[in-house]
């Protein structure tokens, strides 16, 4: 989470960097916090700095001037499908999958909660945070999680494409557009 907030808070201050894309290597985009983490440190101190931490990274997100674009390759679950759900746009290979799982341990993905219920329709949201299931990118797409599917093998590519088409945008307009509809 540093690391990304870091990365995030220069870019802002970067005229040069036009578009951001979220992108991660192997089985999984992202899993969300580490539990085991979590149990370990199992303390108020430690669940509020890092609830904070998170929340406020997707809020960066939401409000960056750039686009932010998730090139999901894998699963998103947890604090994974809710940066999904903070970035601007999302492509996602066929293979990948999406979840809210806290429910299947107990718990209940509030954070995730915040931006996943304001990216996808109400019940789309509940069904995701009841069940806990794991979606397919075709489900995704069909919510409004995501905004293109696309086979594994050109994930790269029409990520890379919608990146520069982004990119040869006026960055004023973008920065103005992503602003007003945030508000």
């Amino acid at each position: 989470i540093r690391t990304m907030q870091r990365a995030f808070d220069a870019a802002a201050q970067d005229e040069s960097v036009r578009v951001i894309v979220i992108a991660a290597h192997g089985p999984t985009f992202c899993a969300g916090h580490d539990l085991k983490e979590g149990i370990a440190n199992n303390n108020a101190t430690f669940s509020k700095r890092i609830t904070t931490a998170c929340a406020k990274l997707m809020q960066t997100i939401v409000a960056q001037p750039q686009p932010v674009i998730a090139k999901v390759q894998g699963v998103a679950t947890a604090a994974g499908c809710q940066l999904v759900a903070s970035c601007d746009l999302a492509v996602a290979a066929d293979t990948a999958r999406f979840a809210t799982p806290g429910v299947n341990i107990g718990l209940w993905c509030c954070l995730p909660m915040v931006p996943v219920s304001r990216a996808i329709a109400p019940k789309h949201a509940l069904q995701m945070l009841l069940t806990g299931k794991l979606y397919d990118s075709a489900t995704a797409l069909r919510f409004g999680l995501v905004n293109d599917v696309v086979p594994a093998a050109e994930l790269a590519a029409q990520t890379q494409k919608l990146a520069e088409k982004l990119a040869a945008k006026s960055p004023l307009a973008l920065k103005a557009g992503k602003e007003g509809l945030n508000r």
